[in-house]
């Protein structure tokens, strides 16, 4: 799979069955990414309201030519009522991963990012485990920043993250 022919694009209302995979389905979402059933309808009632592109975070789907890979994510930080930057994240179907998809997906995302909102910083979490996606963000360009213990809780036990960001200023 060439990475050359990645993109992003706005969501589709025939692209939230694929989306929706990785809520019913956990051989699409494992094996970092399934956290038991989700409500299938939320990506729906959001789709309706904004096509999944708000003012607070977004959604895009990750494609080559017509073939979904899965999608990127964003959403709004808020840690004073002076500042705000993103926290972004990626879901890529099982038979995506490994080919360079993620890392060129996470940089396309950025770059929009830094090019549409005034954000000086985006940051990046992963379980402690995940090392593909940790090396795809410092592909990106991304820093790590430390470890989040016990952050989140996944197949009966609580897991450790990482904490990747990026600043404006780290772009070449």
């Amino acid at each position: 799979m060439s990475i050359d022919d990645v993109a992003l694009r706005p969501v589709a209302e025939d692209d939230l069955p694929v989306m929706e995979r990785f809520l019913i389905d956990p051989e699409t979402a494992a094996p970092f990414q399934w956290f038991g059933w989700w409500d299938t309808g939320r990506w729906r009632r959001q789709w309706a309201e904004n096509g999944l592109l708000g003012d607070d975070g977004g959604h895009l789907m990750v494609v080559r030519g017509a073939e979904r890979l899965g999608f990127v994510a964003w959403r709004q930080v808020r840690p004073t009522r002076t500042t705000v930057y993103w926290n972004m994240g990626i879901n890529l179907l099982p038979e995506a991963r490994g080919r360079g998809v993620g890392t060129e997906a996470q940089r396309q995302l950025v770059r929009y990012l830094f090019a549409n909102t005034t954000a000086l910083r985006i940051e990046a979490d992963t379980e402690a485990d995940n090392l593909a996606e940790q090396r795809a963000l410092e592909k990106v360009g991304f820093t790590r920043e430390g470890t989040l213990r016990s952050i989140a809780f996944r197949d009966g036990q609580w897991r450790d993250a990482v904490r990747y960001s990026i600043l404006r200023g780290d772009l070449a």
